[in-house]
């Protein structure tokens, strides 16, 4: 008879007790920790509580069916197998779930020995092909987390960094989707050459396109020295192109071809310059309903959608919030010189049950406000329920947040004067030697503001590309 893997977990669902007994006492007997549930909904709060390492179900339960059952579990954790049992007149629909993802289902009567076959089959397909150690998961250390949800898209993550296919990285904002392209960077092949960063919809449409393609002495005004693009940067690399939804329509066929050529041709350039690159999108977009609307080019999702990975919420992943919101608290203690005992219990309780629409992010800025004003090494619930009643900012210090202000006024400027220095100079009060330093210290080019950037013959110097 086949031998169960040392004590794996199994999560047995049936409605008829004496069902549930006698595979508990089978299971049980051939090596397997077994948690025996009645119905579908028993076997959704279970799996809350525990993750099991398979989940044996019958088909026909009250209430949710085994069915019914799979696909929660299938959205949940889609890497966790399941096994149906069915009786002669369910069997289309167990043979529709396999089609779907079940790992088999089994026709009532069954074969005690078959059972636990196909058991250890299921087990031994679905055990990490990468054995976890210390060193291992180095690849991963900017991600906190023990939560079941977030182990299984680390797994799906580790699998992904392995080839070369594009990802796309889904996701309300906030729920660090730059630290996971980061983590699949670190788990790849690559790992030792440049992870470049880009934000599409923090950066104008003209500079956005030098930014990531390059640009040549002489290009446009200002174009003093030739400029390496971001993709070039990345050469042999990861590119993350962050808020993908947001890149403008234009840039987007100029990207598609990038992707398909594999080269870049910098602005005031006529030739090509070849690049290897392993793209990871991002986005909070829902860029299906972008495509329907004409925002999103369809060839271009799907060179990016290869695979796609969804990062939860945060209160999608609340047992991980103890474990972040202490984690963020000792990196912050040692900022501001504070020391730090952690949170009061009834403190921690407050953290968990908040509904954060802010994600991980809103986290963190939460829990800066509570270190910054605290007093005393614990951290009480008063300070906990005041940072969660303030709309959660970002606590900057006057330095940082003047900086990010003249940035931000200064790109308005050059917006509102289509790139021309004297005119924004005025408008801000200064002579133009002091306006042309303040850019400098910004790294803004006045010439890439101009509706004419792209060259003085109108052309595009990238759309023969």
């Amino acid at each position: 008879m086949t031998t169960s893997p040392a004590r794996a977990r199994l999560l047995v669902v049936d409605d008829d007790a004496d069902m549930l007994r006698l595979l508990s006492m089978r299971l049980g007997a051939a090596g397997y920790q077994v948690t025996a549930v009645g119905s579908a909904e028993a076997a959704l709060s279970q799996l809350d509580i525990d993750r099991p390492q398979l989940v044996l179900s019958d088909v026909r339960l009250p209430g949710k069916d085994g069915l019914a059952l799979f696909d929660e579990i299938r959205n949940r954790h889609p890497s966790l197998p399941v096994i149906l049992l069915t009786a002669h007149g369910t069997i289309p629909d167990a043979v529709e779930a396999t089609r779907r993802g079940v790992f088999t289902y089994l026709t009532k009567p069954y074969e005690a020995k078959e059972l636990l076959e196909r058991i250890a089959q299921a087990l031994a397909l679905s055990a990490p092909t990468l054995p976890a150690s210390p060193a291992d998961e180095t690849w991963r250390a900017e991600i906190v987390s023990r939560s079941s949800r977030m182990a299984d898209l680390l797994a799906e993550a580790r699998l992904v960094a392995q080839g070369d296919a594009s990802v796309l990285l889904r996701g309300d904002s906030g729920t660090g989707k730059e630290l996971m392209a980061r983590a699949i960077h670190r788990a790849s092949r690559r790992a030792r050459k440049p992870f470049v960063a880009v934000n599409c919809g923090a950066i104008p449409e003209a500079l956005l396109e030098s930014e990531l393609f390059g640009h040549m002495k002489g290009a446009f005004t200002d174009a003093h020295a030739n400029h390496k693009g971001l993709f070039q940067a990345a050469d042999g690399g990861t590119l993350l192109l962050d808020e993908i939804g947001d890149m403008p329509p234009a840039l987007q066929v100029k990207l598609l071809r990038v992707l398909q050529e594999k080269a870049v041709r910098p602005l005031g350039s006529s030739q090509s310059i070849p690049v290897d690159v392993r793209i990871i999108s991002a986005t909070h977009r829902d860029l299906e309903t972008a495509m329907a609307q004409g925002q999103f080019r369809e060839d271009l999702y799907y060179r990016l959608n290869v695979v796609t990975l969804h990062l939860p919420t945060l209160a999608e992943r609340r047992e991980d919030i103890p474990l972040l919101a202490n984690h963020f608290l000792a990196q912050l203690a040692a900022k501001y010189g504070k020391r730090s005992s952690g949170f009061a219990p009834e403190a921690l309780k407050a953290l968990t049950m908040a509904s954060w629409p802010g994600n991980v992010r809103q986290l963190y800025n939460v829990v800066e406000q509570v270190c910054a004003l605290s007093t005393t090494p614990l951290v009480s619930l008063a300070l906990v329920q005041r940072a969660l009643r303030t709309p959660s900012v970002e606590v900057l210090s006057f330095a940082e947040a003047r900086q990010r202000f003249e940035r931000e006024y200064l790109v308005g400027l050059l917006k509102m004067t289509d790139g021309n220095v004297a005119d924004a100079a005025r408008l801000a009060q200064r002579n133009r030697t002091e306006f042309y330093r303040l850019l400098q210290k910004h790294a803004l080019t006045p010439g890439l503001f101009k509706s004419d950037a792209d060259g003085g013959d109108g052309a595009d110097p990238v759309a023969a590309l």
